[in-house]
């Protein structure tokens, strides 16, 4: 109950114009939100400017906000919204650029094996394979798998009964199976 009356006295402060409750709500969310941005779109430099943008809505949003739902059933929301516009924007203009340098900034000898070929080629598959998902499942899949999020607040946060939470997960994974498979 005092989570509940502390996060509608944040609320409240925030839509009052009180820059340090505004604070005090990234604070609170940013790490939820970046992580589950991150693994929707699985750019790191994207990720940043996309969980900004979650909490440009989320400011510009508050003073619309009708507390029927708890904030973070509202922010998931919202974060879910900014991932599949920015998906759907990236798919319409997909360029790939490959880069002949590893992160350290040394050129790639392409006559040399990679000790970390193996992990990263059973990274990329699986990344693969979750984005090609449809994207309740995917949302499902990073936020509990990827993220730890339980059942019952991914419930919550996306407004769907709990039975139907596991069973999205359960064919998520099905689907990721066969598709690994292949």
């Amino acid at each position: 109950m005092s989570e509940e009356v502390d996060e509608r006295a944040l609320i409240e402060r925030c839509r009052a114009g009180d820059d340090t409750a505004f604070g005090e709500l990234v604070d609170t969310y940013k790490n939820l939100v970046y992580g589950l941005v991150h693994r929707l779109v699985g750019d790191p430099s994207q990720a940043d400017d996309l969980a900004q943008e979650v909490f440009l809505r989320v400011h510009r949003g508050l003073p619309y906000f009708r507390g029927d739902a708890r904030l973070s059933t509202w922010i998931y929301r919202i974060v879910q919204n900014v991932c599949f516009e920015a998906r759907a924007k990236r798919a319409s203009s997909a360029a790939v650029v490959a880069s002949a340098y590893h992160h350290d900034g040394r050129p790639i000898d392409p006559g040399r094996p990679d000790s970390a070929f193996a992990d990263f080629e059973l990274r990329d598959r699986l990344e693969k394979a979750i984005a090609q998902l449809p994207d309740q499942y995917r949302v499902l899949i990073a936020a509990h798998y990827l993220d730890g999020i339980q059942y019952e607040a991914l419930a919550e946060a996306l407004d769907m009964p709990l039975g139907t939470v596991k069973t999205h997960l359960y064919r998520a994974k099905r689907r990721l199976r066969e598709l690994l498979g292949s």
